[in-house]
């Protein structure tokens, strides 16, 4: 049983699934920067009391499932999302939605997946792949970070799909249900919604840890934590930072990128040369991202490590903090026609 499903390659796993189940359904005008932007996906939080593999947590993007919530949401387009006690009605479901022709998104975790190369395998059970058939004990797995789809057995899906630890995803499929087109003119209305929205996470929430705030709060930690943490500690905290950006998102602050691309489609929406203008500043924090995940590694490599390093290490993010307060302000006086 194989669906009739065209894979996509994506540079983010729930921007990809977001887009290859949309396209699945006749949203054709659907593309991963659109997505993501009207998702409202660029974000930044930095958790110290949260420890993710004897790191602090820290994310470059929002909650694992908004984007393709908040997507459909905007979109008008009802979405079913499941999760299960039992791993027997869990895989009862899936078989039922595949025979009922619904390819379904998976939340899952990273440290089982065979067919991912051992070094990118780590514990972290908010990844998201699509599965669309299954031939004999073989499901057909389209994952939006590899170039070709690809099979898990019956037993290895079932073992990511019920990964245990942080972000534990028990078994959750999700899919969109097919309803009316969708015009350009919600397309249209869901790019000022999606803006608006990221506009309030990274300027408007209250306290130090998030958005602007909690990018420039992290610059200024991270100068103090070779003196508080030692060389070791404080280099094992930057691996995590690099770990989460690299390895977790999408590559040298590739979501800045990703936001970049958005508002450069957006502009076919709405014709304002400031989305254009915008779009370069988060083209030049996702260079800066880049720069600091470099200084990051030559930290907890060895290479350098003076409390010189670790000050630039903090300015970087403090001049990141910056461009994006600068882009996110101009995003927010927007006069929208």
């Amino acid at each position: 049983m194989e669906l009739n499903f065209n894979h996509i390659q994506a540079a983010h796993c729930e921007n990809g699934v977001t887009t290859s189940l949309l396209k699945n359904i006749g949203v054709q005008q659907i593309t991963e920067p659109l997505a993501f932007g009207i998702g409202a996906g660029l974000f930044f939080v930095y958790v110290p009391f949260i420890k993710i593999n004897n790191g602090p947590a820290i994310a470059f993007r929002t909650l694992p499932g908004l984007i393709f919530k908040r997507t459909c949401k905007a979109l008008n387009i009802p979405v079913i999302r499941k999760k299960f006690s039992s791993r027997e009605k869990a895989e009862a479901f899936l078989k039922d939605r595949l025979t009922e022709g619904f390819p379904v998104g998976c939340q899952v975790g990273v440290y089982y997946l065979t067919y991912f190369p051992k070094e990118y395998r780590f514990h972290f059970n908010a990844h998201n792949i699509i599965v669309y058939g299954q031939e004999e004990d073989n499901y057909l797995i389209s994952d939006p970070v590899m170039e070709t789809p690809t099979t898990l057995t019956s037993y290895e899906l079932e073992r990511v799909r019920f990964a245990k630890g942080a972000l534990a995803p028990k078994g959750q499929l999700y899919y969109p249900v097919k309803g009316k087109p969708v015009t350009d003119e919600q397309i249209k209305r869901a790019i000022k919604s999606g803006i608006e929205k990221n506009v309030r996470n990274m300027l408007s929430i209250p306290g130090p840890i998030a958005g602007v705030s909690g990018i420039r709060y992290t610059g200024n930690k991270i100068k103090k934590w070779r003196d508080k943490l030692g060389t070791k500690q404080a280099g094992l905290y930057l691996a995590q930072l690099v770990r989460m950006q690299e390895e977790i998102g999408t590559g040298g602050g590739g979501f800045r990128y990703i936001y970049a691309a958005f508002l450069q489609e957006a502009y076919a929406y709405h014709q304002m040369d400031e989305l254009l203008e915008i779009s370069k500043q988060f083209t030049q924090s996702g260079d800066l991202w880049r720069t600091a995940a470099i200084q990051a590694a030559g930290i907890y490599k060895g290479r350098i490590g003076s409390q010189e390093d670790f000050n630039a290490m903090g300015n970087y993010l403090l001049e990141i903090a910056e461009i994006e307060k600068e882009a996110f302000t101009a995003l927010k006086k927007l006069k929208w026609h």
